[in-house]
């Protein structure tokens, strides 16, 4: 083992010593251009290791400028969804806004048309079971409102109050079966008492029709003739529409109508609910 020893000792010194002489006959020897071996291989070495260090650094820094960049257009786009849905957002209230101008404009107008006194109210609520035709509006007791007023809107006889509490109040509409109204022919001014459509007949409450009832056998009745209020109920007041006669049949010597209502019950957003009419003013004065 101490021969292997000595022996390879002796080789590592014969290498050293030829390697020394190497650089020793590289430091002396120049290239054509005058610079020493020695030196030109040196800075070869060196700058392949710093080449690799520089595109390793390079990468890096990209990378890293890249991902904060990557974090800066995340932000960025978050912020243009927001943007994007708030514009959204002002566009469609900006669609709203002439139709609420033209629904506010066909009230004031309704208002300024009628000789009864009435307070506008909002639709805030409907009821959830289809058997029972109510709305709800924000005005109630507190506002004057009291049961059995009439509500009306633009186009035609809503219903009446049947619950008011002081901040709301339960409407139901004409086409709840439980519904009714004095009314009149226009053309002819033959009268008759209009309701929700029967219990049995399921085809017209689907389709929102009214019935027209104990209208004289004799009268003159077509498709098509409006329905007016009568007044006779003391409910609503004399000549506000309720819809058009839809069909007419007899049955066993009586009529069988049906009325399309002329209010769109299901766009409803506000109505005008009637305070007092000229016939009760004139009561209370009276009264006084």
């Amino acid at each position: 083992m101490a021969v292997l020893d000595i022996r390879q000792r002796t080789g590592w010194l014969f290498m050293a010593v030829i390697v020394g002489h190497i650089v020793l006959i590289s430091a002396q020897v120049t290239t054509r251009r005058g610079v020493p071996v020695l030196e030109s291989v040196t800075f070869g070495t060196f700058a392949e290791v710093q080449r690799a260090a520089t595109s390793a650094v390079s990468v890096v820094r990209e990378g890293w400028q890249n991902y904060f960049a990557l974090q800066q257009i995340r932000k960025d786009n978050e912020a243009l969804r927001q943007e994007v849905a708030q514009l959204r957002i002002t566009v469609q209230q900006e669609r709203a806004l002439p139709q609420q101008s033209r629904t506010l404009q066909q009230m004031l107008e309704l208002r300024d048309a009628t000789m009864v006194r009435t307070t506008a109210a909002l639709v805030i609520g409907s009821a959830p079971d289809p058997q029972f035709r109510t709305i709800s509006i924000d005005k109630g007791t507190h506002d004057g409102l009291t049961q059995d007023m009439a509500v009306i809107a633009p186009a035609g006889v809503v219903g009446r109050v049947i619950m008011p509490s002081a901040r709301a109040s339960k409407v139901q509409l004409l086409i709840d079966r439980g519904a009714g109204a004095g009314v009149m022919i226009e053309r002819s001014r033959a009268t008759g008492v209009i309701s929700g459509s029967g219990a049995t007949d399921e085809l017209s409450f689907r389709a929102g029709l009214i019935d027209l009832d104990y209208v004289p056998n004799t009268a003159d009745v077509k498709v098509g003739d409006r329905v007016i209020t009568s007044g006779v109920d003391g409910i609503y007041p004399k000549g506000f529409v309720v819809g058009e006669i839809q069909s007419v049949e007899r049955e066993a010597g009586e009529f069988r109508i049906k009325v399309q209502p002329a209010v769109d019950f299901s766009s409803l957003e506000t109505v005008l609910v009637v305070i007092s009419t000229p016939a009760l003013a004139v009561d209370s004065d009276e009264g006084r």
